[in-house]
């Protein structure tokens, strides 16, 4: 059975509570812990030590990220989590930039020692779907996982390959938390297999 990684990327800040990322966090713990996966959790806004992060991502095949996005993306905590866990990955996450002076034809970004592993994203938006999906709207069309760009490159670059993103919206203006969590649970049993 598959060795999941739940990262936990809410936090309580400004008018926000982080109580939303939470509670689709415990919910995907609970129902991959029913569904006989081997589970652990970081809850980056309650600390971590970097060298047990980097541990968990070489024992993982799939890497959960739950988080809001904040101004455009990942909050900083989320960027401060993978600016310190990647570097610190540095030789075991990945070897270097792909490329060799002896080697031209190797590409940039092909350094990634994780090859074969998988991360996910769980996002919480404030936003409306027609914001991300309608080319008259906010976001032009380009869908949430263009948004998501830089974030799924830093993934990629340690060799990882993306999962269907999960997306929560209109959390503030029309939350609707069992819905969500309904969808989310649908979503987990279609990428995971799980009847």
């Amino acid at each position: 059975m598959k060795k999941i990684l739940l990262l936990n990327g809410g936090k309580a800040f400004a008018h926000s509570h982080g109580q939303y990322n939470s509670t689709l966090h415990d919910a995907a713990l609970a129902f991959l812990d029913r569904a006989g996966f081997d589970v652990k959790t970081t809850f980056i806004d309650g600390g971590y030590d970097v060298e047990e992060e980097v541990q968990k991502f070489l024992w993982a095949d799939v890497v959960i990220y739950q988080m809001p996005g904040w101004w455009m993306g990942a909050p900083w905590t989320v960027k401060k989590y993978l600016d310190e866990v990647f570097t610190a990955g540095h030789g075991s996450l990945y070897a270097n930039d792909g490329r060799t002076r002896s080697d031209a034809s190797q590409k940039y970004g092909s350094g990634g020692l994780i090859q074969g592993k998988q991360y996910m994203l769980s996002l919480t938006w404030n936003a409306p779907i027609q914001a991300f999906e309608d080319p008259t709207d906010f976001f032009e069309g380009k869908g949430v996982d263009a948004v998501y760009f830089p974030f799924h490159k830093a993934n990629e670059f340690l060799g990882m390959t993306g999962l269907p993103t999960f997306i929560c919206n209109d959390v503030m203006k029309v939350p609707n938390i069992e819905h969500d969590v309904a969808r989310y649970e649908q979503h987990l049993a279609q990428v995971f297999g799980v009847n």
